[in-house]
């Protein structure tokens, strides 16, 4: 079973936090038991920070992703766009995403959810652009020449060599993206802005005290992530069953 071993991995974890953290009094790290609790009484409140943080990432995903795919076409096509736009992409990645958070609420408004989308953009944004400008770089040079000794005008050449060339690491970049724009969105949410987020649910948690309910609001967010990653493995699945990462 190819699964097996993660999934005794993972309960065999459960089951020994369980056991060490299972005491009387506070925790900072809670016991799993508790946790769950804790996410049950307030399951109405988890689920609607849930999905307004779910819809702040999702927003900043495909944000992220249009914008990455947008530039590493250009690129990948023109070499004084290459050299103009990848030092800009390289220095917006170094930027620490601390930082950036104050200023987008600024510019988009405090309780704008976009002000989150675009935290959550700006992650996405260079693994999609670095790994699909790659993707189109980086074929075969006798593939090209294959393609242009039957004549095959530029269209035809990124057609039918270049974006196939390119899938493999879009995906690669996406799944990597998944996981970033959940980060993004949560921290985003961190300085400001609704109440019914899973941020703020964390924040205020832990200033309260409450690390039960503040590690709920975690891993729910966490959860999130990982579907995301599932749902684009399976779409990769189907997109590419022809590369040798699907065997």
């Amino acid at each position: 079973m190819r699964y097996g071993p993660p999934i005794v991995v993972f309960i065999a974890v459960v089951l020994i936090w369980e056991l060490v953290t299972n005491r009387s009094g506070r925790h900072v790290i809670p016991a799993p038991s508790e946790i769950v609790n804790a996410a049950t009484k307030q399951f109405d409140y988890i689920q609607r920070s849930a999905l307004q943080t779910i819809y702040e990432a999702l927003g900043g995903f495909v944000i992220g992703t249009i914008g990455g795919i947008l530039v590493a076409f250009a690129t990948a096509r023109w070499v004084t766009a290459r050299d103009v736009l990848l030092p800009v992409a390289i220095a917006s990645s170094a930027v620490p995403i601390i930082a950036i958070a104050p200023i987008l609420n600024n510019w988009f408004g405090v309780l704008n959810p976009l002000s989150k989308m675009m935290m959550a953009a700006l992650l996405v944004f260079f693994p999609v652009m670095i790994n699909v400008t790659r993707g189109l770089v980086e074929v075969q040079p006798a593939s090209v020449e294959l393609m242009r000794s039957y004549a095959a005008s530029e269209a035809q050449v990124l057609r039918k060599l270049r974006v196939p060339n390119m899938l493999p690491f879009l995906f690669t970049a996406l799944k990597v993206g998944a996981t970033l724009a959940f980060i993004g969105a949560i921290v985003g949410e961190f300085f400001g802005g609704s109440s019914d987020v899973l941020g703020r649910v964390v924040m205020t948690a832990m200033s309260s005290g409450s690390y039960d309910l503040a590690w709920a609001g975690i891993f729910v967010g966490a959860v999130g992530a990982i579907v995301a990653y599932i749902v684009i493995t399976l779409v990769e699945r189907v997109a590419i069953p022809w590369h040798s990462s699907q065997n």
